[in-house]
Formats: C-alpha cells, structure tokens, sequence
C-alpha cells in the first residue's frame, strides 16, 4: 500500500502539477511531478482548471518512478482568486472560470502610472473580485520613477485609498517603496495580478533577492506588455516565511461568481446604497427618479469613473460587449 502525503501546488497546466511536498527522514521538502490520478479530480467540476498555485492536495509517490507521483484529492480551499475565462466554455457555451490562486492571504494588484497606460478601470474589476472572493487587497503602483504629475492617477489612487485600499507606490527598479511592500507581504502568501508589462515578475525579483522569474519590456509599438509569464507559479522566500504566486500578465478581466444584480453588493461605496433607491433592487441606476447611487455619484460620494466601470462591469456580465 503506498503511502499518502499532502503538497501544496507550485505550478501545472493541463494535467500535469508541480507539488511541494514534505520528504521522508533527512529529505525536507521535494518537489514532485504529479498527474491526476484518472484524470478528474472531486471538487473541481466547472473550472477551466482544477488546480491553482497555492492549492492543497494529498498524493501518493510513484515508487517506480521517483520524483513522481498522482493527486488524489484536493485539500478545503480557504478561498481562490478567479476570473471568467473567455476561452473555457462549458456545454451550455457559458464561459468558465478559470482559478489564478488559492489560499492566499493577501492580493497585490499591479499597475503602472505609464508604460503600459494607466488602466484604473481594470484595477476596479481585480478589487472587486478580491471582494467577492474576500481577499484583503493593496494597490501597488510600480514604475513610480516613471511618474509624470498626471492628476488623473493621483486623484484615483486618492480614491482608491479613500474607500479602503492600501496604496503603495513602488518603483522595482529604483527601490523605492520595496521596504513597504516588503512589509505588507511579510508571514503571507500574496498573488501579484495585473496585466502584462506592469512589473509582476520584476517586483518579486526584487522582493526575494533574486532573479527567481524571467522579465521583459514593454512592447514600445503597441505600450503593451509581452507575455513572459505564462502560467501561475509559487516562489517562496524561506527566510522570511514569505511567498508569492506570480501569475500571467490579463489583457482583459471579467469577474467571476456574480451576476449583474450583484455588482453593488460588492463594490464598496455602493453597498451601504444597495436596494434603497425608490425602485429598490430593480433600479438600473441610469435613469431612474430616486436612485441613490446616481445621487452619491452627483454628491461625490461615488467617483464618476468608478461608476463608470460600475455599468460597463453590469452590461458585460449580462453577455453585452464592452470595451474597457
């Protein structure tokens, strides 16, 4: 009879996985080329992938093939971090969604002041998410050197911190700010999401010491960021009792495990307005007599922009196209 050991996932696509797992006598942790064994794995039925870094799993070794082995199960999520993937449908043609990380304690949504443009409507949908899936998240502006007095980024990250993100404004290449997010990440695993160009892999480069992930530039044709990353993976500092999930660069981002009506539930200047328009839950919020949000948008309460992407985020989960 083999013995059954528990590893946390690494990295993997398809179906094959990186585990962690803890060695025998004297061994300490090894890292073990898994495949699932039969090939569908309990608990993970409608996602575009079954396993995440981060995720928990109990195996069983290949005796006849060391450094090998097969998934049996899958440990309790505490949470994961996901987003519908444009690419996996399911047999109804809906889209699935795809899981970037698991079981992680913080989110650091990447962006840039430029190069790649400032995009606050895409961080709007990555905090969102954290919300849903209630994963504390900061803001965390890199290429900060490259900063130019733009007061459109200035007054949104003032927003942003405003309804409750952490802002830290970090600069990968310069150092400055690294000390603070050194801090933020201290005891946790953190997943650094944004899109492709921003800095991820640099940041944690930084972070460990060490050029652990490969980098690149950004496209100058189209000031867009190329795809290095190309999937997940867990990079641990030992010494710190620190980890990052690195994931690939998101060109586009739709949030995953709510419907349309939900939106103002979860993003939070609008919650506490929620059901208290004259229509109740089955105001718009376009052109109704007596909508609250509109109102805490005219007051200042609710940015105009953030509650642009509040409609753009409605109208794409209920199947219209959007341009971010």
């Amino acid at each position: 009879m083999r013995d059954t050991i528990k590893g946390q996932v690494i990295r993997g696509s398809r179906n094959i996985f990186f585990v962690r797992a803890e060695g025998g006598a004297g061994e300490g942790k090894a890292e073990i080329e898994c495949r699932i064994k039969g090939k569908v794995l309990k608990g993970v039925e409608g996602f575009y992938n079954p396993l995440a870094p981060g995720d928990w799993v109990s195996l069983e070794r290949d005796p006849s093939h060391p450094g090998n082995g097969l998934i049996l199960a899958l440990e309790e999520r505490r949470n994961r971090f996901t987003r519908r993937n444009q690419q996996g449908f399911d047999r109804n043609r809906s889209t699935l969604p795809q899981i970037l990380a698991a079981n992680v304690d913080a989110l650091f949504c990447v962006c840039t002041p430029a190069s790649p443009p400032w995009r606050p409507r895409f961080l709007d949908r990555l905090l969102l998410q954290a919300d849903i899936a209630r994963i504390p998240a900061w803001i965390v502006c890199n290429k900060w050197d490259l900063f130019q007095e733009d007061a459109d980024v200035e007054e949104r990250l003032e927003d942003f911190r405003r309804i409750g993100y952490p802002v830290i404004r970090v600069s990968a290449r310069t150092g400055e700010g690294l000390e603070e997010l050194r801090v933020a990440a201290a005891g946790r695993l953190s997943a650094l999401i944004g899109q492709s160009g921003v800095g991820k892999s640099s940041l944690i480069n930084a972070l460990l010491g060490e050029n652990r992930q490969k980098v690149g530039a950004v496209n100058e044709k189209y000031d867009r960021g190329n795809h290095i990353t190309s999937m997940s993976v867990l990079l641990e500092d030992p010494g710190r009792s620190t980890a990052f999930i690195d994931t690939p660069g998101i060109r586009r981002f739709l949030p995953d495990g709510i419907s349309s009506d939900e939106v103002e539930l979860y993003m939070r200047e609008f919650a506490p307005l929620a059901g208290k328009c004259g229509f109740g839950f089955s105001c718009a919020h376009r052109t109704e007599p007596g909508c609250k949000i509109m109102e805490a948008v005219h007051a200042g309460v609710i940015h105009e922009d953030r509650y642009e992407s509040f409609l753009r985020i409605k109208d794409e989960l209920t199947g219209k196209a959007v341009n971010e």
